[in-house]
């Protein structure tokens, strides 16, 4: 391509931009991600007398999996230790499983809700019931198809207490089965981790991060923050949890928990299509505006370079093709960390646009229908913007 020709070429200017941002992003992911610690580096021990704590599991129609989360929870090798699942509503087999494993265990409490209070999202209403019959100095809110190593919890203690941490959240394992689905959820990685940086919680006031899976939340911390009653109809839970926390000037750390903890989140694409339709919108604040932006952002920095591989030439192609092969190269690095093999790269060229699919899907859904539907409950959009707010 003739250089002048190259110049007034507004393809080629774009193209450059994107490769910049792109490197520039990219390698603040890769570079921050070392810089989160492993909590199977912890070593697993405690002083003489260990603080207690309570094992938080709500459980809504779980009969799949509650029964391996639970038996999980009851091997930990945690000296001083309570579990409390709460049965939310279910109609399923979940509270007869409850009441059988609890006759079998005695540090197993069960609490049955019947119905909802007005003004709560199910999932935080649980929550909420069941710290207020803990007993705990540690208070460990959990999910009822996560699954623990024996050791997780001591060393998750242990580093609590070592470096005065009030919560302590974990990136945990993600169980993914399926080549499509597991290039869908290292996509969700990279946004994710571009835009919150867990590396950079521990130490910057304006960052935070919480993660349903796996949020150790000191007992006074939590109750002087206003525990789940502060965020009642947050329907990202975790998240907001994570930032009232933070946001009352409490100690917050995140650290990978590789090996230790680990949950089948989806079992196909579709299930991750659906299942994150609920909550989606709620990523962009119910806001329109900031989800044409997100999509803007993303048509130019993912989209872009590959359609660029077809439609330019010269020069602006090999820019394009570089800024594709910096986004192949970490997803082939991370794909090397999970054990998942390469072949998941088939699906790269068109994982973003399934992923903006995703997006839309479930904000149009909730834009349309006025609120979303979540457990058989229908919560209005107006309602969980306000509690945004």
């Amino acid at each position: 391509m003739d250089i002048e020709i190259m110049v007034l070429d507004p393809t080629f200017w774009l193209s450059l931009a994107v490769l910049i941002v792109t490197a520039i992003v990219l390698t603040e992911v890769a570079l921050g991600a070392q810089r989160i610690g492993q909590l199977r580096l912890i070593l697993p021990v405690l002083g003489p007398n260990p603080p207690k704590v309570s094992v938080i599991v709500p459980a809504l129609n779980e009969a799949d999996t509650i029964e391996p989360a639970l038996r999980s929870l009851l091997a930990l090798h945690y000296p001083n230790l309570e579990i409390i699942a709460i049965n939310d509503r279910s109609t399923d087999a979940t509270p007869a499983i409850l009441e059988r494993m609890a006759r079998e265990h005695p540090q197993l409490r069960v609490l049955h809700i019947a119905a909802l209070p007005d003004g709560w999202l199910g999932k935080n209403h649980a929550l909420s019931r069941g710290a207020a019959i803990a007993g705990g100095d540690y208070l460990l809110f959990t999910d009822a198809d996560v699954v623990f190593e024996p050791s997780a919890l001591t060393r998750a203690v242990n580093y609590c207490e070592q470096h005065g941490v009030d919560h302590l959240t974990l990136l945990f394992d993600v169980v993914v089965k399926t080549q499509l689905l597991r290039m869908l959820v290292l996509s969700f990685s990279v946004n994710f981790m571009a835009r919150f940086k867990p590396w950079k919680v521990a130490t910057s006031p304006r960052h935070f991060l919480g993660a349903g899976g796996f949020n150790l939340v000191r007992a006074d911390a939590y109750r002087a923050m206003g525990g789940h009653g502060a965020i009642p109809l947050a329907v990202l839970d975790d998240m907001m949890l994570g930032k009232r926390i933070k946001a009352a000037g409490y100690r917050q750390h995140v650290l990978f928990g590789r090996e230790l903890v680990g949950v089948e989140w989806y079992r196909s694409a579709r299930d991750m299509i659906n299942g994150m339709q609920k909550n989606i919108f709620a990523a962009f604040d119910f806001q329109l505006g900031q989800l044409i932006a997100v999509t803007a952002a993303m048509l130019l920095l993912r989209v872009w370079p590959w359609i660029g591989l077809v439609v330019t030439e010269g020069v602006t192609r090999w820019i394009n093709a570089a800024t594709v092969l910096i986004g192949l190269l970490l997803f082939a690095g991370m794909l090397h960390i999970a054990g998942w093999g390469y072949r998941c790269l088939v699906f790269a060229p068109v994982i973003s646009l399934l992923e903006l699919a995703i997006w839309w899907r479930g904000s149009l859904t909730a834009l349309l229908r006025g609120g979303i539907e979540w457990r058989g409950t229908r919560y209005a959009l107006d309602t969980l913007r306000r509690h945004q707010d």
